[in-house]
């Protein structure tokens, strides 16, 4: 977006810390109340759709729920087009996706929401270039920021140590956000002002991934579907699941996760069978028939971790904390992207309504901690029953909002009611509170209609590619 709205009643120079997916939406917020950003990042970012160094995170399975989506449109109008045009697709949910849930195969009715489906690079470069374009924009030479300047009340700029020489320069600034990742260190520069660090909550499954792209075998459709073999919370086992993923270039992104005891392979040659382990097989057969396009990629940095700053009695003007340097999650739900959107389009509205006042990095940094909580409830209400799992035990108030949302997934499939809830508030569209709607909760009172699917909702044309007479 390249505004010019309120250019003279706002301070001019605004700095962005992290050049990220995070941080260049917020460049790109800001740009339409500064008159110039600068971002900043430790790392040379790649002219394309390359993989982007400091981010381990990258090679694996990222999803871009219709409710980000939709931010990002607010911030970069023609951003679906543009990722479309360059290999991404855009899917219906839950029409284009086949899903078992811990309560059974999904339905596949009509579209109610979408996901964006491409690599995270591609995701990534599509709106790097966008935002890079923006003249007011512009992206400083690689450094790392070491500390904040200022004092308690405000924020005036930031001390970067340039990553080439290690030399040390102070950036003014009039505002600065920090995008820096799950690797922040906003606790300890508040801390070194003067301000409370502010409390932290993790919640850890132990979950490993393990990512493979693959060839995908000739004949396959251009609308072939999103597969995902999720794990059963409700099972007092180690949780176990695998995605495939349709990407650009007709390749499948297919990634493996197993809580702790359960963890995926990391060798190529137990890959498929780990896949044909889980609670279905289907993943498993269909990459059997496929051919590897990469080796295999792990991680472990998948822990749900909350920094709450919104609770802090003191905030500095002129700072602003977002995406991942606020909260992480279990990436299986596909989330940190969608909520990194959001709070940039967030902190766009909330400086088109308080400007620069005093105290409106507050309001903002409070109003972005709201759009973390739908991410934050589905993921740890879930990880946390995982055995061995990390933090608090889930409260018995807790316990019967989950057995609510579990009857309200399966209905999900025969009561459009239910459906519009679940789907609405997973895919960050609708608040969590819509699951509790009179509607939503009259038809989880009703329940289900028909029997759960016993096998995945998939045409036998789609089956054949999981069959041994499909080998290519």
């Amino acid at each position: 977006m390249d505004g010019d709205t309120s250019l003279m009643r706002t301070p001019a120079h605004a700095v962005v810390l992290g050049g990220g997916l995070a941080g260049t939406l917020a460049a790109a917020a800001l740009s339409s109340h500064m008159g110039k950003v600068t971002i900043v990042e430790r790392y040379h970012l790649p002219d394309g759709p390359g993989t982007r160094r400091g981010v381990p995170q990258a090679r694996h399975a990222h999803l871009m729920w219709s409710g980000g989506a939709r931010a990002i449109e607010s911030l970069l109008p023609g951003t679906i087009r543009r990722w479309t045009a360059a290999g991404a697709r855009e899917i219906g949910v839950p029409s284009g996706l086949v899903s078992l849930t811990a309560q059974g195969w999904l339905r596949r009715g009509p579209r109610m929401q979408f996901i964006i489906i491409c690599s995270r690079d591609l995701l990534d470069w599509v709106v790097r270039k966008e935002v890079l374009a923006n003249n007011r924009i512009t992206m400083a030479p690689p450094g790392q920021a070491i500390a904040l300047l200022g004092n308690p009340a405000r924020v005036t700029g930031v001390r970067v140590r340039d990553e080439a020489s290690g030399r040390e320069t102070e950036l003014q600034a009039d505002f600065v956000v920090d995008a820096t990742g799950r690797t922040s260190q906003a606790s300890s520069w508040l801390a070194n002002l003067g301000l409370t660090a502010p409390a932290e909550e993790t919640v850890d499954s132990g979950l490993t991934y393990a990512t493979r792209i693959f060839q995908a075998p000739k004949g396959t459709p251009p609308d072939f579907p999103l597969i995902n073999v999720q794990a059963d919370h409700l099972a007092a086992r180690p949780g176990q699941s695998a995605t495939l993923i349709p990407i650009e270039n007709r390749r499948w992104l297919v990634t493996l996760s197993g809580t702790r005891g359960g963890e995926p392979p990391t060798d190529a040659s137990r890959f498929v069978d780990f896949a044909r382990g889980v609670r279905h097989p289907i993943v498993g057969d269909l990459i059997a028939r496929a051919r590897p396009d990469s080796p295999v990629y792990s991680s472990h940095s998948t822990a749900n971790r909350r920094r709450y700053f919104e609770r802090l009695p003191h905030w500095p003007d002129g700072f602003i904390v977002l995406g991942d340097a606020v909260a992480t999650y279990n990436p299986i739900y596909g989330h940190g992207m969608s909520v990194a959107a959001r709070s940039a389009a967030a902190l766009h509205h909330g400086l088109a309504q308080h400007s620069m006042r005093p105290g409106a990095a507050r309001r903002i940094q409070r109003t972005i901690a709201g759009t973390t909580e739908g991410a934050w409830t589905t993921a740890t209400s879930q990880d946390v029953l995982y055995p061995q799992a990390i933090g608090a035990p889930p409260t018995m108030a807790a316990r019967l909002l989950q057995r609510y949302v579990d009857r309200l997934v399966r209905t999900a499939s025969d009561r459009p009611a239910a459906a519009a809830a679940f789907y609405g508030a997973f895919a960050l569209s609708k608040p969590m509170s819509q699951l509790l709607s009179p509607k939503a909760a009259l038809a989880t009172l009703l329940g289900p209609t028909r029997p759960a699917l016993s096998t995945p909702p998939l045409s036998d044309e789609l089956l054949f590619f999981a069959s041994p007479c499909s080998a290519r």
